[in-house]
């Protein structure tokens, strides 16, 4: 009774919040702060939207697993978070070890320390679609109550991006969308930089670059910049 408590008094608080003028990020990185707090089994939590080309992009996150996690699945064009989101399907996972959906997906997962997981869609009608992708330490770690709450989190995440709307110009979405294309194309770039120099593939250029991100405890766009940028200098 009391977790159901605590639950209600989230959505509460987001519904209040949701209806201010704030920008989206903003908006989603507090449904993933509040979908941590929320639902005990999770480690981890993050927002993510997808195009309909499978460009994918975290909009939240709560921490290092999820983001890498995220970027895992768009370098490989599908996992949970890709796929709930586009197909418009709660996902979950019981455990990365006995799950076939995605098998170049689930030893990643299993190396990061994942788990479980679970990927709800949220119902908006954009030209973009989204997820919000919980994440868990421990096997099967997600219960039918747990589901429930994720998909009510979703829900009024929903709502979030539809009046966030309401209060955005077209311009300044379309500069957010754009900021985090850029994102993307740069990471881009850095994979095919290192998969030139080391002769690896396109898995094993993220992996490497993942890695180096995690051990300088830097952002993985940073790590992305500054391997273009040497590669592009005079002389490089």
């Amino acid at each position: 009774m009391e977790s159901d408590v605590e639950v209600r008094d989230v959505l509460l608080e987001l519904a209040r919040f949701v209806v201010t003028e704030a920008p989206i990020p903003v908006l989603m990185q507090r449904i993933a702060t509040a979908a941590r707090q929320a639902i005990p089994p999770v480690a981890e939590a993050s927002v993510t939207f997808t195009r309909g080309d499978s460009q994918g992009w975290t909009v939240a996150t709560t921490g290092e697993l999820a983001t890498r996690l995220d970027e895992a699945q768009y370098a490989m064009g599908h996992g949970p978070c890709m796929d709930a989101g586009s197909g418009g399907e709660t996902l979950l996972v019981r455990d990365f070890a006995q799950d076939s959906r995605w098998p170049d997906y689930a030893p990643v997962a299993l190396e990061a320390g994942a788990r479980s997981s679970l990927s709800v869609p949220l119902p908006i009608q954009q030209h973009v679609v989204a997820a919000l992708n919980l994440y868990a330490t421990e096997v099967d770690a997600f219960s039918d109550a747990d589901v429930a709450r994720a998909q009510e989190i979703a829900a009024v995440a929903a709502v979030a991006v539809t009046n966030a709307t309401l209060y955005e110009t077209a311009a300044e979405l379309g500069a957010q969308l754009q900021e985090a294309m850029s994102s993307r194309a740069v990471i881009e770039q850095a994979k095919g930089i290192v998969m030139a120099s080391t002769r690896c593939t396109p898995d094993r250029a993220f992996e490497i670059l993942v890695r180096a991100s995690q051990r300088e405890n830097r952002k993985l766009r940073d790590i992305a910049i500054e391997i273009v940028d040497r590669h592009s200098a005079p002389g490089a």
